[in-house]
């Protein structure tokens, strides 16, 4: 009789309301064994997501059973003794295994290396030595495999299946004798490995060879003499200009932490405390920032503002203007079809805080503010939809946007940071129970180092030296949030593994990848389609691609993949320079809206199209597939950054006046892609001109960042002059 039915399913399962549905089993304790699991009726079961077995006598997992959505399998107290058996779970983040009397540590290397996705085993954490094991590991033995073969063999002459056949045999047996790595302990799974390594590596030897593109280090594009900004503009003397960069202020930290209001009120609200402005003067070019030594710019800057302003009304002039517009109108139909039925909001200033003062001053209007975010949804769908972070000078806030209180601070003597980043990791709690999923902040900046947060428990856990130079932009992957991307002043981008971590905080961190730029990365942006083999990274030196999978066939250091290029690009000369973008994000899963420095407009381009196309074999240049021009403001000011809200089909970007530039794409599509011209904003949001008692109104300042939540309840804008505004959707 079968002990698996589909009534019995219905029964141990929730919801109940058919196998399809089915998100939790509880299979425990049957006396089940392997041949007693059905594989045609548990193929049903294709929203499983937690699955226990535990308490049973199998000897393993039956073969080719796929459950896509199958995250965490208990498979304690049972009898197993294939692992290989479970390679079919590929999705599959948390299994357990205790008390099963043959599984070997050579059994649990296995297992992490066949399952991809694997981060918690028997309650613990061991995303870090998976990922060891996936790619480190795997690379030393593959190279000490090809040295077998270049040493001891090669292909026969003439081939045939017969000679093939046993050459293939007797170099898979040599490799395993002579192939010697890791510990002892391990040398059942090395063997195993080797032989599959091997087995992979002979095939390639026979298959024919796809010619490859030149993959040269291409600093070969033309019109590289970038001397564009990197990261910003502190208090200078005017009469030298410098390269801009992040500024590195050396002023006194300051010392307290204030979660409370800020006194900076808006302009119907009567202010308190004195406040000393000195604001930019708009008829001098502003200074901008520098990082370490002070580079000399040669004195052509006024001169390109001054060129930008005059061919603003002109850049989207083209020949044949009405087919390539018609083209342009019909590619773009397609890709915001998801976000057709969104409105455009209207949104009113909330809050005004000073959360980043030097000594929490109300004086302090020289800190300048770098990077926001809202808080993520964790994977119970709980998380902080009014939660944000901003840093900016020497300190961390996280800001509720309902009540503008600074829920927690955090602040780090002698640093300045940069930029910040949210993901969710998992979080072991020891024994029997399961991981739970805890949302962290990684922040970083001139000292190079990245501290790692856990705002809910207050907990600054730790941190590591993610490069000798500052850093510029921290970026978790979306798909993987174990996988951080730090940018640095060191012209590279570093992908690191940082693990979860355990009930004592404890983690470890492992460095997976380094992908060689010719400038400083300003921004990182994954394109959703393809989060873990794609990476795009915005530079003083232009827009590049990466290839950052990792495939145990590539090595651990790589060039761009391509260049994206632009059409303002042909409008350079010795005097002007386009080729800095200063911002990107993603508006649908293929729309791109980028900013390049000195162009008054926002490109909407297409990733699908611009991907698909050959890149030129010296520069690895492609153009790219532009499908409109949103009209923005002619400032001479860089990295004034850009952000997108995909779920409202909005685009935000802020200017050097203190106001908020906004685009409601699927409201503008329809009276512009035609026309040739540059997209006009949805609607401009002015700056709330704060006042302050004794002084006056407060001059508006660039605003260097925006975010918004997903349902566009709330902005969030930094300014320059240490002032986080929040508006709120009405």
């Amino acid at each position: 009789m079968e002990k698996i039915t589909e009534t019995l399913l219905l029964e141990r399962g929730s919801p109940k309301t058919s196998l399809e549905r089915i998100k939790t089993l509880r299979l425990s304790k049957l006396g089940l064994k392997h041949q007693d699991l059905p594989v045609k009726l548990l193929s049903r079961l294709q929203s499983l997501e937690h699955w226990d077995l535990s308490g049973n006598r199998l000897q393993e997992f039956p073969k080719n059973l796929e459950l896509p959505a199958l995250r965490h399998l208990d498979l304690s107290d049972n009898q197993i003794e294939d692992v290989t058996t479970l390679k079919s779970l590929s999705g599959l983040e948390e299994l357990k295994l205790e008390d099963n009397l043959y599984i070997t540590v050579s059994d649990n290397y296995k297992l992490m290396v066949l399952l991809p996705n694997l981060r918690m085993y028997n309650g613990k954490d061991v995303s870090t030595t998976a990922n060891h094991l996936r790619y480190v590991y795997t690379e030393n033995l593959r190279t000490r495999i090809i040295a077998v073969w270049e040493k001891s063999f090669s292909l026969p002459d003439p081939i045939t299946a017969e000679k093939m056949s046993t050459l293939e045999a007797d170099f898979v047996r040599t490799a395993r004798q002579q192939v010697k790595f890791g510990p002892s302990s391990v040398s059942d799974f090395t063997k195993w490995k080797v032989a599959i390594l091997a087995k992979e590596y002979f095939c390639s030897l026979t298959k024919p060879k796809e010619e490859p593109e030149s993959k040269e280090a291409t600093d070969t594009k033309l019109n590289c003499d970038v001397r564009s900004p990197t990261k910003r503009k502190p208090p200078m003397d005017s009469s030298i200009r410098l390269t801009p960069l992040k500024i590195l202020r050396t002023d006194p930290p300051a010392a307290e932490d204030s979660p409370r209001k800020s006194s900076l009120r808006l302009k119907p609200l009567t202010q308190t405390d004195a406040v000393r402005l000195s604001p930019r003067k708009r008829s001098q070019p502003p200074s901008t920032p520098t990082k370490g030594p002070t580079r000399l710019e040669t004195p052509r800057r006024g001169s390109k503002v001054r060129q930008t302003k005059e061919d603003g009304a002109h850049v989207n002039q083209k020949e044949d203007v009405s087919r390539k517009e018609l083209q342009r109108d019909a590619d773009m139909q397609p890709t915001i079809k998801s976000c057709s039925k969104t409105q455009p909001v209207h949104l009113k200033p909330l809050h005004i805080l000073q959360c980043h003062s030097k000594q929490n001053s109300s004086e302090d209007f020289s800190t300048q503010l770098w990077a926001c975010a809202f808080q993520p949804p964790d994977a119970t769908g709980g998380g902080g939809d009014r939660l944000v972070a901003t840093c900016g000078g020497d300190s961390l806030c996280v800001i509720d946007c309902e009540t503008g209180m600074v829920m927690k601070k955090y602040k780090v003597h002698g640093e300045e940071f940069f930029s910040l980043a949210w993901s969710v990791v998992l979080m072991s709690r020891g024994g029997k129970a399961s991981a739970q999923h805890c949302s962290i902040l990684a922040a970083g900046g001139k000292r190079g180092l990245v501290k790692l947060i856990h705002p809910r428990n207050n907990v600054a856990y730790g941190e590591f030296r993610a490069s000798r130079k500052a850093l510029s932009v921290l970026r978790f992957n979306p798909n993987k949030g174990n996988f951080l991307f730090t940018g640095s002043y060191d012209n590279k981008i570093t992908m690191w593994d940082i693990g979860g971590v355990d009930s004592q905080y404890n983690f470890k961190v492992v460095q997976l990848l380094m992908l060689e730029m010719s400038a400083t990365p300003l921004h990182i942006c994954f394109p959703p389609t393809s989060p873990s083999s794609h990476l795009l990274t915005a530079s003083e030196d232009g827009l590049h691609c990466y290839d950052t999978q990792l495939s145990t066939n590539n090595t651990t250091k790589r060039s761009k993949e391509m260049e994206i290029t632009f059409p303002i690009y042909k409008k350079e000369d010795k005097d002007h320079d386009y080729h800095t973008v200063d911002g990107l994000s993603f508006l649908t899963d293929d729309i791109v809206a980028s900013k390049n420095y000195l162009h008054g407009c926002i490109y909407l381009w297409s990733w699908s199209k611009t991907k698909t196309q050959r890149p030129d074999k010296k520069s690895r240049a492609v153009c790219a597939v532009v499908l409109a021009e949103l009209q923005w403001t002619n400032t001479e000011i860089p990295y004034l950054a850009l952000n997108t809200c995909p779920g409202q089909a909005y685009i935000v970007c802020g200017d050097d006046k203190g106001r908020l530039w906004t685009y409601h794409v699927t409201n503008l599509q329809k009276n512009s892609f035609q026309s040739g011209k540059p997209i006009q904003p949805t609607e401009v949001l002015e700056w709330p001109t704060p006042v302050r008692k004794g002084v006056g109104q407060v001059e508006g300042p660039s605003i260097n960042s925006v975010a918004m939540d997903p349902e566009l309840q709330f902005l969030v804008a930094l300014s320059d002059k240490n002032m986080v505004i929040v508006w709120k959707r009405e």
